[in-house]
């Protein structure tokens, strides 16, 4: 585990909670990564440091904005942008600039464009605190929370299909 990036979230005095998920994600973003590195080019300690970093922001605030008060944390920590960007668009499947106005969140795309990007995205979304949980679980939480036919759940699904079905 990257023990420069747990330092940070210790410095910030990150609840345990937030710091044992953000493990379980790291976790799970390296197993999903193994499988694509066969395939793909990928920057695993980009992939590790983001996932455990994913959360930074809700060592102040629980709510959607955290991932834009966990980007601004990491500027001001000078980290690489690669990483500021996976903290800033892990949340859901991405969130398109339209939505995310309706939101409350700055008037820009937050969908992870890259892969490291992606992998850590939908590894938080496989993850129910520490505990793994399958798609169905997730569209299920999703749609009792927003609707079945939110475009969020389609989004979610592409994922899936992308990251994992396609390369499991």
């Amino acid at each position: 585990m990257n023990l420069s990036a747990l330092k940070s979230l210790k410095e910030y005095n990150c609840p345990e909670w937030v710091i044992n998920h953000s493990e379980a994600v790291a976790l799970k973003a390296m197993d999903i990564s193994t499988n694509l590195s066969e395939n793909y080019n990928l920057n695993l300690e980009i992939v590790e440091k983001g996932a455990i970093l994913h959360d930074i922001g809700r060592c102040m605030t629980d709510g959607i904005y955290h991932a834009v008060v966990g980007a601004h944390l990491l500027k001001l920590e000078n980290y690489p942008p690669e990483i500021i960007k996976i903290v800033e668009r892990h949340i859901g499947a991405g969130i398109p600039k339209k939505e995310a106005i309706s939101l409350g969140l700055p008037a820009k795309d937050f969908m992870p464009l890259t892969l490291e990007e992606k992998i850590v995205a939908h590894a938080d979304n496989l993850l129910h605190g520490i505990k793994e949980v399958n798609i169905d679980f997730v569209v299920d939480k999703w749609s009792a929370r927003m609707g079945f036919d939110h475009p969020s759940i389609a989004r979610l699904r592409e994922m899936h299909k992308n990251i994992v079905l396609d390369h499991y």
